[in-house]
């Protein structure tokens, strides 16, 4: 014996005013998907862009610096031994100090360092002192 269809009640206005009211209409969920698709897209778009100018256009570090050590030559100089790595053309400006036992600064120099064809070079620099110290240090590189 064949089953018949099941049949769906008829749509009463009570039902179509409460739809309509808490937003269950055909046309709200098309609005619904279409809001959510177009937040997608803006939402890969700022990513891309994001992304695009953080990796792509950005250029990338090019200046290294890190300290390598210190000879105390006299209570009034101390010889600061220090390396820099940049490409190769790149001028560079480092400070260096050096500190006494309180880690006050007594003495404070800026170097001015020519570009050359190497990446990566090794300094010394004496800095004269206003006392003893007891150590001498790179204390920051910047490019010009």
């Amino acid at each position: 014996m064949p089953q018949s269809p099941i049949a769906q009640p008829p749509v009463s206005d009570n039902d179509t005013r409460l739809a309509t009211r808490y937003g269950r209409t055909k046309r709200s969920q098309l609005s619904r998907r279409s809001m959510g698709v177009l937040a997608g897209l803006v939402f890969a778009a700022v990513l891309g862009a994001w992304l695009w100018w953080g990796g792509v256009l950005e250029t990338p570090a090019q200046l290294q610096y890190r300290d390598i050590g210190h000879t105390i030559i006299s209570d009034t100089s101390v010889e600061t031994q220090y390396e820099i790595t940049t490409a190769p053309g790149t001028r560079v400006s480092c400070a260096l100090q050096a500190l006494n036992s309180s880690f006050g600064i007594v003495g404070w120099q800026v170097v001015e360092i020519d570009p050359s064809s190497e990446w990566t070079r090794v300094f010394q620099t004496t800095l004269n002192t206003s006392e003893s110290a007891v150590t001498g240090l790179l204390y920051q590189c910047w490019l010009p």
